[in-house]
């Protein structure tokens, strides 16, 4: 086994207590850090003012304690730096830490272990153990890894320059005791696999069907016992519910891990009455997020009939503000399709003949889509491009704007391309200055484009549409969607664009493209980004494409009401005295990351957001003299 490095020690006794006999069997080590007469290490120093380490005073349990007041500050927490310029932790595959929750409420601490470099290309990885009051546990930072034991930054072992412990920020005392910071692990350490993290993606979308082998340990029943049986060269799980009251289910699981069915939106399981007794199957789909709806048959299935039951990833009921609506699955964490029917006084035997995972028939689109709003009124269009000349109407948007997304792109004017009737917003491999300045400091090495109307066109209320093909480049984050615009007489831009004080940020949609073709994300954000920020939405939001692969998405926009709609179809709906009341712009944006998304893959480069036409219309009783195009100089 490797030897272990200790980053931090406490005086001989403790050190006896804590680690002792490990470094008897492991091999030597090298303290990297003193601690002073008064038990604060001489190179382990709080973040800010807020935060203070000092020994414990409880004999029983040595180490240091770190108190975070209530404050400002994110990332709260301390310090630790080595005696000399870095760390030389080549021999090792991880940093891990021992922490105490000795605080009266539950603390995550995060673990960071850092190289040095720019802040913006974030050199560093990062693990974090959640722990009650009371509670001990260890966290562990993988090198090259971070939450989750996800692939993070190529951490260089050899060079690390710093480790931090910190808490997030909270409106409570937060204490925790750290009993020790050691290195250990062998050099190019790989994390753990947990089973529930593989994903399984079943050929041709069967999960129970011809060429499907099922283990008995797939089955699992509650009151309804299940078996697999052979009906000619295809497998059928036979599932009996007794004449008993009480829950009678079966459930199949995948061999290991999750299902992932990213790529479809329903289930079909085709099922027939093998019993002597009418029957009412039920079938519903389990996910890491949670259940689908129940979905069965109309009336009883009399003994010898078969049906044939959709499963739906949409819920029936739309996302409505509330944290229980709309869907809750999870399409790539399915953990079980579960099998039921109703109580009765006989024994009734259902055969479960396949069970396949697809896409529904490409539906009809509204015939108002693309020609008014979805509701009546007397609306007027204040807002119409069709993108079909051969340069950007430079009098509606902007190319150039500020990067806030992400720490590896910069805008570029060759990358907002259009032609052929569509504008492309184009993510690729490409070094260059943000905006095209040769004397911006903003240099990277992927370039993607850029569209908003900031100071040349606003609106307050109405309807907004827009027809889009997404990206499917991992690691890709398209968006759709507004922010307030108060105008010149609010500079400067921070204030002119607040969230706060009736300005709000509307997601209509926003899109990670690890979440496959079918999902994307609404939501609302206000009161600013800092401590007062609120949000709510759903990421959820799972629609289908039109035949020739295109969304278009919409979004009401009325005093106290938003309303969004995909494709003709209403996803969404918040109703609340606090949606926005500012005029607001529009904008498309292309960076990558996101909160939920893969690592980008070179290889899958170049990619392309594509908009085929944006339409607004507004209702002439909302109508303020705000509205409309501005002045073009404060572009």
């Amino acid at each position: 086994m490797p030897p272990i490095g200790r980053l931090w020690h406490g005086p001989a006794a403790i050190l006896a207590m804590l680690v002792g006999p490990l470094l008897a069997a492991e091999g030597p080590s090298k303290p990297l850090l003193a601690v002073s007469a008064d038990g604060v290490g001489n190179r382990l120093a709080p973040t800010s003012d807020q935060v203070t380490v000092a020994r414990s005073q409880d004999p029983n349990a040595p180490g240091l304690v770190v108190t975070i007041q209530p404050g400002k500050e994110s990332y709260p927490g301390t310090d630790l730096k080595p005696e000399g310029a870095s760390w030389d932790l080549s021999a090792f595959g991880h940093v891990e830490a021992r922490i105490a929750n000795t605080g009266a409420k539950p603390i995550s601490v995060s673990l960071r272990v850092d190289n040095a470099g720019d802040w913006r290309d974030e050199p560093w990885n990062t693990e974090s153990v959640s722990l009650k009051p009371g509670a001990s546990g260890t966290v562990r930072t993988i090198f090259g890894h971070s939450y989750g034991h996800k692939p993070g930054y190529a951490l260089k072992p050899a060079a690390v320059v710093k480790v931090m412990l910190f808490a997030g920020k909270s409106d409570v005392v937060q204490s925790f005791r750290i009993e020790s910071i050691q290195a250990g692990g062998p050099a190019g350490e790989k994390p753990p696999v947990d089973p529930k993290s593989v994903r399984i993606k079943p050929k041709d979308g069967i999960l129970l069907g011809a060429g499907v082998v099922i283990d008995a340990n797939q089955i699992a029943s509650k009151g309804a016992p299940a078996s697999m049986v052979a009906q000619g060269d295809r497998p059928s799980l036979k599932v009996t519910f007794p004449a008993a009251k009480g829950e009678q289910s079966a459930a199949l699981k995948p061999t290991m891990g999750r299902w992932d069915l990213r790529d479809c939106l329903e289930v079909r399981v085709k099922v027939r009455n093998d019993g002597q007794a009418a029957l009412t199957p039920r079938i519903r789909l389990e996910s890491d997020g949670g259940p689908s709806d129940w979905a069965g048959t109309a009336a009883p299935l009399a003994p010898g009939a078969a049906a044939e039951i959709v499963v739906p990833f949409i819920s029936a009921a739309i996302w409505n503000g509330r944290k229980d609506a709309g869907s809750r699955v999870y399409h790539d964490a399915f953990s079980a399709v579960t099998i039921s029917a109703e109580q009765a006084d006989a024994e009734r035997v259902l055969l479960v003949e396949s069970i396949k995972a697809g896409m529904p028939p490409a539906p009809e689109m509204s015939d108002w889509l693309g020609k008014r709003p979805p509701t009546p009124g007397d609306w007027v269009k204040t807002f119409d491009d069709e993108f079909d000349g051969n340069a950007i109407d430079s009098s509606k948007w902007n190319i150039y704007g500020e990067n806030y997304w992400d720490k590896k792109s910069h805008f570029s004017k060759d990358n907002t391309i259009i032609g052929g009737g569509v504008v492309r917003l184009r993510f690729q491999k490409k070094h260059g200055h943000q905006n095209d300045d040769p004397n911006h400091q903003r240099v990277t090495d992927y370039a993607t484009g850029f569209l908003d109307t900031y100071g040349k066109w606003t609106q307050r209320y109405g309807y907004l549409e827009a027809r889009m093909k997404l990206p499917t480049a991992p690691g890709l984050w398209p968006a759709f969607w507004m922010m307030p615009d108060r105008g010149v007489a609010t500079d400067p831009q921070w204030k002119r664009q607040s969230t706060a004080d009736g300005g709000m940020e509307l997601d209509i949609m926003e899109h990670l493209t690890r979440w496959g073709p079918n999902r994307y994300n609404m939501a609302m954000h206000w009161d600013g980004y800092g401590k007062d920020h609120k949000s709510v939405g759903s990421d959820r939001i799972y629609v289908q494409p039109d035949k020739e692969g295109w969304l278009t998405s919409g979004l009401l926009w009325t005093p106290g009401s938003l309303v969004f709609y995909c494709n003709g179809r209403e996803v969404a709906k918040w109703e609340d005295p606090r949606v926005g009341n500012v005029p607001a712009i529009m904008m498309f944006t292309l960076p990558m990351g996101g909160w939920d998304n893969s690592s980008l893959d070179d290889a899958r480069l170049p990619d392309d957001f594509v908009i085929d036409y944006v339409r607004v219309w507004q209702r002439r009783d909302l109508a303020p003299d705000a509205d409309g195009k501005k002045p073009q100089a404060n572009p």
